[in-house]
């Protein structure tokens, strides 16, 4: 028994010595990660629930450099939406254009992504829309939520960003294109003291018969001033012509330069609004570099 007892002894130390080397070899053995998928390094993903429609949003945030090394010090933060594509564009954007000296503040990049689960594009139909009046070709899905969106931007992903990270609440950049423009022009016609600063790129003015142009209207007749930094870009080909990259339905740059027009001449003192066309650029390929305008515009380095 005592030679049986002292086997099993011995057995059992050369089993825990075998693991113990598998260990150390699993341990030292490099990660397979060959056919992985690409993550953006140095990004966070959270998830801000709407307690009132019971959705799920995401929103991307990535740091400036300095954000570990700087702990007193608190950044501007740019909110963009349609974050899936605008997010690394702009997160690119910014590193690159600093790369032989600060051209661009160093600021907190939040993306505001679409509801979990939704489709990206009956997300951003619904959201970031002021009626539910949907152009012809988009009946079938819903619209008019941007009043909602709206609330859950002001009472719940902006105070999330604000209690987690070391952000100025007095420096909120609001980034939007297209649809996402329209949203930020609804939030300057009805809140503008939720951002100081609004970049409005190609936006839908034309959406539910030019309805952010009565917006605007009905804002100055209740108002005498407008504090917020406003700067408008929009593509040269966005406008009816004879080129496949002109658009065909609406004069989008005649409406930006409407919306300039209109609201330097409400002389509001508190509002700095500025547009720009830019050459050989249609809706879809004006945003790089529209993007690298607004942030040249609103975010310059501090001298």
């Amino acid at each position: 028994m005592k030679a049986f007892g002292l086997a099993m002894i011995l057995l059992a130390a050369s089993a825990a010595a075998c693991t113990e080397r598998a260990d150390a070899q699993s341990a030292q053995a490099p990660v397979q990660t060959e056919g992985a998928p690409y993550v953006l390094k140095g990004t966070q993903v959270w998830t801000v629930p709407d307690p009132v429609s019971g959705r799920d949003y995401e929103v991307f945030v990535s740091l400036p450099a300095s954000y570990e090394t700087s702990p007193g010090r608190r950044y501007p933060v740019l909110y963009v939406t349609d974050a899936d594509y605008a997010f690394p564009i702009i997160r690119q954007i910014a590193r690159r254009v600093n790369l032989d000296g600060p051209v661009i503040e160093e600021f907190i990049l939040v993306g505001l992504s679409y509801a979990r689960g939704d489709n990206p594009a009956a997300s951003r139909n619904r959201d970031y829309t002021p009626t539910p009046n949907g152009p012809r070709r988009a009946r079938s899905t819903v619209h008019g939520g941007g009043p909602a969106y709206q609330t859950w931007l002001k009472t719940q992903a902006l105070p999330f960003i604000e209690n987690r990270f070391r952000a100025d609440p007095a420096r909120r950049v609001l980034l939007g294109h297209s649809y996402g423009a329209l949203l930020g022009a609804q939030i300057l016609f009805t809140d503008p003291a939720l951002f100081h600063g609004y970049v409005l790129g190609s936006p839908s003015f034309w959406f539910d018969q030019q309805h952010m142009m009565s917006m605007e209207a009905e804002y100055a007749r209740t108002h005498r001033d407008l504090p917020a930094e406003v700067f408008m870009y929009i593509g040269a080909y966005e406008t009816p012509g004879p080129g496949p990259r002109h658009t065909t339905d609406a004069d989008m740059v005649g409406d930006v330069q409407t919306m300039e027009r209109t609201l330097k001449s409400r002389a509001y003192p508190g509002l700095r609004v500025r547009s720009t066309v830019l050459e050989d650029e249609d809706h879809l390929t004006v945003a790089p570099v529209g993007f690298t305008r607004a942030l040249m515009a609103l975010l310059p380095a501090q001298q």
